[in-house]
């Protein structure tokens, strides 16, 4: 399978001379085609900063990150505002819906920005629509509608432009447990049957079961990594705790 991101001995420093911070210290790794992988660590651990990376909301001071063999390192302006728009979808744990619009607008109107054909994108909208069970709250306004409801609004707009790559920051943060299943449920759904690439932040052991493979950060570093296979997703489950044992601290604050 080819690699649809490859970061490569990235770093990243806040601050001046006088009080430099190292979050992220020389991280390389892969992710290819069609896989689901999670990255977990303390708060503080660099997570997040490596998904801003990624993300083109961040750059990096040192290495570099392709996506789909495009070096978005060398982007600028109004390059990375197109690559952002064209090649990657956000999947935020606050939803991000517009409160003035309904779910159908919600979730077309990133192909609206796109300038794609109406007829199209009604159709887009309703294939996508179906897949995630969503027909029948189209046209509904987000107050109207279920927190796990807003979670699959939010992820039929993160793929109807069939992004390259789809970004998942604490996606069941906001979610009880229900909801946080169904999401999850979804998101095997997108990766599985839609050949959907998902990279997802999560503090989560259980939310992070449902991935292919974990990579753990520690102080800006890689700790660990782990590998479904050919695991249950009990046996997973189990596997990530134990890693997080190894890591040290409270579990909630963890994974």
């Amino acid at each position: 399978m080819s690699n649809i991101l490859e970061v490569k001995n990235i770093e990243k420093y806040y601050g001046n001379k006088a009080n430099l911070t190292k979050a992220i210290d020389n991280i390389s790794f892969n992710v290819t085609k069609g896989e689901f992988v999670g990255i977990m660590g303390a708060s503080g651990s660099g997570k997040t900063t490596l998904l801003n990376c990624i993300s083109t909301i961040d750059r990096v001071t040192a290495g570099k990150i392709v996506i789909d063999g495009k070096d978005i390192t060398k982007l600028k302006g109004n390059h990375i505002n197109k690559f952002r728009r064209e090649e990657l979808g956000f999947i935020f744990q606050d939803f991000n819906l517009l409160d003035t619009l309904t779910s159908y607008e919600n979730i077309a109107i990133a192909l609206t920005i796109q300038k794609v054909n109406p007829r199209q994108i009604d159709e887009k909208v309703k294939e996508v629509a179906k897949k995630l069970n969503i027909t029948d709250i189209l046209n509904k306004y987000p107050y109207q509608i279920s927190g796990g409801q807003k979670q699959r609004v939010a992820s039929a707009r993160a793929i109807i432009t069939n992004p390259k790559l789809v970004l998942a920051d604490e996606p069941t943060g906001a979610l009880d447990s229900k909801s946080a299943r169904q999401l999850l449920e979804t998101f095997e759904s997108l990766n599985q049957n839609l050949g959907a690439t998902i990279l997802m932040v999560t503090h989560d052991a259980f939310t992070a079961s449902y991935a292919d493979r974990i990579i753990f950060i520690k102080d800006g570093k890689i700790f660990n990594e782990l590998i479904k296979g050919e695991d249950t997703r009990k046996q997973f489950f189990e596997k990530i705790i134990e890693v997080q044992t190894l890591l040290g601290g409270d579990l909630n604050d963890v994974i």
